[in-house]
């Protein structure tokens, strides 16, 4: 019995065993086509990724050699360009505008120009655009100098009315037999989009600086919105932005440094002081004193080199402007129309919620915005290019006629500006006629910026 019992659980081990071993050996044959299977899917999947990254990459250089192409032979043109332009230098006969008139006037400033010179061109170097004019250009400037290979700009009889009303303003006896309009101390530009507004805005500090007047030029008003740091102030319930403040103070005694130190402060006051960009409250006192030989110099110094004053600086000296009688003072706002919206500037409300704060709420768009001040002159022109939106005709702080409509190009100037670019080499003599530069005036509406861009186009 023990024998029969050993001699089955022999046999019965070995089936075990040779079954174990089959199916061992199916396992790996399995295993072994498998992995064959998936090595050759990979492989080929890999191939299949080789040749369409190959060709993908084919694609890639064929079009950054064709945009190098492009480049080289647009950069090839515009030097071809700059030595013509240069050539024609020497031949004053170019110089023609429409029906033969000069497309140059020969006044040598701003302050001589009459109705004789409107629509012809200006000439200016960038020397003195950029000594007269630190705070920056105008982008709408700078675009036209470059695209046209020359720092020249289109007089205006726009502008010419915008400078005799500012000149009325300032000289009464002017105004005694004038048929002009009514004289505004307040003006702000508003108009369609690429109309000239900024340009004409620049002109006019040119123009008033050539007079010796003190003037605040803002070429861009947004930056006062955006940026920088931002605390409130529990004293004034006002957002204070010290980084821009001092900013605005230097860019103020660029150009104004002689004319400064020539003024005293009429307010002695001491100046209230805030948080500081990034280094918190001052310790110890929280006002800084005015001394009685004070200049306006000094004071715009003093917030310059003190963050804590920055703020309070620039507050006081929108009412130090307003005593000024010495010289005529002019306060001029590009892109004003963002001081009537909201700011970059958020205040936390809730743990998750935060509310916007609107640009009259900071502390140096408070001081400066209003038109209400009777006697000072201020103009302001809107951009829309922020993005603002439109805003109602009514605008809080501004008087209800202080706003009017910076024409586009007229016929008599678009004729004139053709002819510049024709003189600039933008267009060949070829193509150019009567016919088709109206046609361009036509298809822009008058649009500067689109005239410039379709003149090339022409055929």
């Amino acid at each position: 019995m023990l024998l029969r019992t050993l001699r089955r659980a022999t046999t019965t081990a070995a089936v075990v065993a040779a079954a174990s071993s089959t199916l061992t050996k199916q396992h790996h044959s399995h295993l072994s086509i498998s992995r064959s299977f998936s090595s050759n899917t990979t492989k080929a999947n890999l191939t299949k990724a080789k040749r369409s990254k190959s060709k993908s990459d084919g694609k890639d250089r064929a079009e950054e050699l064709q945009v190098t192409d492009t480049e080289f032979f647009v950069k090839q043109d515009e030097e071809l360009r700059r030595q013509q332009l240069a050539q024609d230098e020497n031949n004053p006969a170019l110089d023609v505008g429409p029906n033969g008139r000069p497309l140059f006037t020969s006044t040598p400033s701003i302050s001589l120009l009459t109705k004789k010179d409107a629509s012809t061109y200006m000439k200016f170097s960038m020397e003195e655009l950029n000594e007269v004019l630190p705070e920056g250009l105008p982008m709408g400037m700078v675009k036209e100098f470059e695209e046209s290979s020359r720092s020249a700009l289109l007089i205006r009889q726009s502008f010419l009315d915008l400078r005799d009303n500012f000149r009325r303003a300032v000289d009464p006896s002017l105004v005694v037999g004038s048929k002009g309009s009514k004289v505004r101390k307040q003006i702000v530009l508003d108009g369609p989009v690429s109309c000239g507004k900024s340009i004409a805005l620049a002109m006019l500090v040119h123009w008033a600086r050539e007079e010796g007047w003190l003037v605040l030029y803002v070429p861009s008003g947004r930056e006062w919105t955006h940026g920088g740091l931002f605390y409130k102030n529990p004293q004034t319930c006002l957002w204070d932005t010290p980084v821009q403040a001092a900013n605005i103070l230097q860019d103020f005694s660029k150009y104004n440094v002689s004319i400064l130190k020539k003024l005293k402060c009429n307010t002695l006051d001491p100046i209230p002081l805030g948080e500081g960009a990034g280094v918190g409250w001052p310790k110890g006192s929280d006002k800084m004193p005015i001394s009685e030989d004070s200049t306006l110099y000094d004071l715009v110094q003093a917030g310059i080199n003190n963050t804590h004053a920055s703020v309070g600086v620039v507050v006081r000296l929108r009412k130090e402007l307003s005593d000024v009688k010495d010289v005529p003072v002019l306060i001029a706002i590009d892109q004003y129309n963002s001081w009537f919206t909201f700011s970059e500037y958020e205040e936390p409300v809730t743990v998750r919620a935060c509310r916007p704060v609107h640009a009259r709420e900071l502390a140096t768009v408070n001081a400066f915005r209003s038109m209400l001040h009777e006697n000072d002159m201020m103009v302001g022109a809107f951009s829309h290019s922020t993005a603002v939106g439109k805003l109602r005709q009514e605008l809080p702080d501004v008087p209800t006629d202080a706003r009017i409509n910076f024409p586009r190009y007229n016929l008599d100037e678009a004729d004139s500006v053709c002819h510049y670019y024709l003189r600039q080499r933008l267009v060949s003599h070829d193509a150019f006629s009567e016919e088709n530069w109206k046609k361009i005036y036509y298809l822009s509406n008058g649009n500067g910026t689109e005239m410039r861009y379709l003149v090339p186009f022409m055929r």
